[in-house]
This record gives structure tokens, sequence and C-alpha cells, in this order.
């Protein structure tokens, strides 16, 4: 009897400590084995919520286990205070074992499935956890890569989010796979721009862009550049070129048929310079396939644009990264004045100048690849441009 009283007294005294306030983020263990048969004895009950209580603030994995060994003892009612105390820190414990577990799931495990599933509970519960956005973005993209479009749609929604979120100066308790801001957001926007693309290349582009533009690893991947560049084909341009086609080809020339073959051209630079950036990068990577084939766009391209001459071309691929990305080009209003000395020869039915195009009545540019009468390479399936090393 003396051993009992002294027992409670001791749980109800340890039970009026505040269940804890702040948990370290642990990542999950294997869960503590059940008490032997035999083992649920109050002197061992005693110790392991004795060392509990030594050890709930320096030592929570221990202090988690020797908490789930009582709880796995029967109890009588006198001591529902300690198990109901008990109950709150190891569901405390679970909860903070989420976040670091999707990441695991991501990372490590590469199981997206449970990663979505496990990280959509903890959204339930955080909706703003970043760290949590941002992984389940990363495992969408990388589902992608696989053809596996199932978290696409999720993906690109918790994408935005965590842009939103890390713009408005949210910072995740841990940078990890990303070393800091701008390279997490760089990888945030390719993503969006990856799982955008196939659908839509113009709303993607701007993402690509922000890709391109901000400090981090994807910056250096000459991919990064073939995308910016295939957006731009596969969005405006194929838009302003059919637009072109149907308003003038055929048709005399007229300063709107100028100044919309104007509008093309900016943007045939545009696909200048990405592939121009994509060439310089692809000189120190290893070797692929798509290395010629890009290398053979730039050159058509870039003859189109200067008299069917590649001058100059070897000194934009050696500049060109030295130079900030250029942002989409503003639509023109009017005509740029003419060079008081023309660089260029006037140019032939089917080539192009360095501030223009082939007259419109011989030369409608369906796309710029038929323009320089050649192909440009077929678009580039989702890759998996920006896993961690």
């Amino acid at each position: 009897m003396t051993k009992t009283i002294r027992l409670l007294a001791v749980y109800t005294s340890l039970a009026l400590v505040p269940v804890l306030g702040n948990v370290i983020e642990l990542k999950a263990q294997t869960p503590a084995a059940s008490p032997a048969q035999g083992q649920c004895t109050s002197e061992n009950k005693l110790a392991w919520y004795t060392e509990f209580r030594a050890k709930f603030k320096t030592e929570q994995g221990r202090a988690y286990d020797v908490a789930q060994q009582f709880l796995a003892c029967p109890s009588d009612a006198s001591e529902e205070p300690v198990k109901n105390y008990l109950k709150n820190y190891v569901a405390l414990i679970d909860k903070a074992r989420r976040t670091p577990r999707v990441s695991e799931l991501v990372y490590d495990k590469k199981d997206y499935a449970k990663a979505f599933e496990l990280g959509k509970q903890v959204l339930a519960d955080e909706p703003d956890n970043v760290k949590v956005l941002m992984d389940l973005s990363y495992a969408g993209y990388l589902a992608a890569t696989s053809k596996v479009d199932t978290f696409s749609a999720d993906s690109l929604v918790y994408a935005k989010k965590a842009i939103q979120l890390l713009q408005a100066g949210t910072v995740p308790d841990i940078w990890t796979p990303y070393t800091n801001k701008d390279e997490a957001l760089s990888y945030l926007n390719n993503t969006i721009g990856v799982l955008t693309f196939p659908k839509n290349a113009s709303e993607a582009l701007p993402y690509f862009l922000k890709t391109g533009q901000l400090e981090g690893k994807l910056k250096k991947q000459s991919v990064t550049y073939v995308y910016i560049a295939e957006a731009y084909q596969g969005g405006p341009y194929e838009k302003m070129s059919a637009e072109y086609t149907r308003l003038y080809q055929g048709k005399d020339e007229t300063p709107e048929s100028k100044l919309a073959l104007e509008n093309i051209n900016q943007v045939v630079d545009r696909i200048i310079d990405a592939y121009a950036r994509a060439v310089a990068l692809a000189a120190t990577e290893p070797a692929n396939q798509s290395k010629q084939k890009v290398m053979d766009a730039l050159t058509n391209l870039y003859k189109y644009r200067h008299n069917q001459s590649d001058v100059g071309l070897s000194d934009l691929i050696a500049t060109v990264m030295t130079k900030p990305l250029p942002p989409q080009p503003t639509p023109l209003t009017t005509l740029p004045a003419a060079p008081a000395t023309p660089t260029t020869s006037t140019p032939t039915s089917g080539s192009g100048t360095g501030t223009g195009a082939a007259s419109p009545a011989t030369t409608s540019p369906k796309t710029s690849a038929e323009a320089a009468n050649t192909k440009v390479p077929a678009k580039p399936k989702i890759r998996n441009n920006h896993r961690r090393q």
C-alpha cells in the first residue's frame, strides 16, 4: 500500500508539468518494441516515466520510445493523468516527424505516392508549411520525368503557393536539398515550367525565364535554355506567325506587315539568344545527342537573321553567358528607324537581315526554323534537368 501511494504521488506531481511546446523535428524512427509480458510492473512504469521526464527536452527520440513503452502497458484509472500527458507528447512528436518524413519519402525513398499522402495530411493542418510544399512540388516534377502525371496538377498548385510564401518572407526550417532561397525559387519556377510546357508553351515561358535569371545550378545547365527557346517557338512565335500568315501572306508589303514581321523577328532573336546559351553551356557538359541539333538550329536561325552569314556567331556563343538573360520582348508599335549605313545586304527571298526578314510577299514565316530552311530540334521531352546531385 505504501509503495502504491508513493508511486501515485510521483505520477501526480510529474503530470502537472505542461506538455512540451516546441518539438524538435526528428526523422522517423522504428517504433519502440512493446514491453514483454511481465514487464508492465508499477516499478518499470515509474522508471520509464522518470527517464522520460529526464530526457523529453534533450533526447526526444529516447523519450518518445519510453513513452510508447509506458502507453503499451495496461493502466488503471489512477494513471490516466500520466497516460494522457504521454499521449499528448507522442502526438506532438508524431506531428513534428511528418515534415522530415515527407522529405525522406521524396528524396531517399522516391515513394511519391506515399509522400503525397502524408504531405496532404501535413498541409491539412499546416497549409503554409513551405518545406512540404517545396518537397511535393519536386516530387510531382520527378514523377513527371518518369511519365507519371498523377501528381502534376497538385504539384503546380503547391509550387505556386511555395513561391508566394518564399517571396513573402516565409523561410523553411531547413533549405535542403537547396542551398538558399534563390535556388529554391529557381527549381520551383522550373517545375511549373516543365509541368505546364506540354499544354501551354506561352504560359510556361515566364517560369523558364525566371529559372534562367535566378542564381543556382539550373542557371548553368544548357537544358534550361533549350526549354526557353522551345517555349518561345511553341508559344508566342507560333501564334504570331499564324497571325502573320492569315493577314499578310500572298499580299503586297505594307507598313503593318513589316511591323508584324519586326515583332516576329524580336522573338526569333530571343530564340537565338537562348540556343546560344545552351550551346555555350553544353560545351562543358557530358556528351548528349541533342548538342549538334541545337548547334544546327542556332546556326540556321542566326543566318536567317544575318543575311545567310554566320559571321559573329562564334563571338556570340563565347560571350552570351556574360550578358543578362533578355526578358520577353515588348511588342513594337512603330517600325524601327532604318540604320544610316546598312550592315548587311538587302535580303532576298527566304533570307533575313539583322533588323528584318525577307519580304512577306515571297516568304511567309510559318516557323522560325522553316524561315531558316531547317528543322529545330524536337521539343525536349520532360527531362530531369534539376535532379539534385
